[in-house]
């Protein structure tokens, strides 16, 4: 019996394997693990960031608070102007929004009739195409009445086809 194992092909294919893993350690799986641990430490850079700015906040909700108690009056007509004034950008903005989407709803209008002028033409062309070419077969042949009515069936076909 002979031997049923290559130590040479067995070799080969081990170092390949090896070279493989080397590559991609080196080419892939070093920048993919780089590219995870910079998105890590961007995402850790944010979270500390934002935790920054929500002990800000509260410091400065604390000085709002304590200026509210102090300039009561005063606070509360700032504020009825802030609810005015927020009111006046809001009826801005929502007239701004509405004369945008009636503009964009006249464009698509208008797309959508210029495309199905564009449908029609095509169409038109298709049909005509269509009648010449069964013309074209009922003049090339002389049929009997059965082949006529194969023929004008097979017409009137593609053009359902068409539709």
């Amino acid at each position: 019996m002979g031997n049923l194992i290559d130590i040479r092909q067995v070799v080969t294919q081990i170092l390949g394997f090896l070279i493989l893993l080397w590559g991609l350690r080196k080419f892939a799986w070093g920048p993919v693990l780089g590219m995870l641990e910079a998105r890590r430490q961007k995402i850790a850079g944010e979270f500390d960031l934002a935790a920054r700015k929500q002990v800000e906040a509260e410091q400065f909700k604390s000085r709002y608070e304590q200026e509210l108690r102090t300039i009561e009056a005063q606070a509360r007509q700032r504020i009825l102007e802030a609810v005015a004034e927020g009111q006046k950008v809001s009826a801005e903005i929502k007239a701004q929004a509405n004369q945008e989407a009636a503009e964009r709803f006249a464009r698509a209008e208008d797309e959508i009739a210029r495309e199905r002028e564009k449908a029609k033409e095509l169409l038109k062309q298709q049909v005509i195409q269509l009648s010449v070419r069964g013309a074209e077969k009922i003049l090339r042949q002389k049929l009997d009445d059965a082949s006529q009515r194969k023929l004008v069936g097979e017409f009137i076909d593609e053009v359902g086809v068409l539709q």
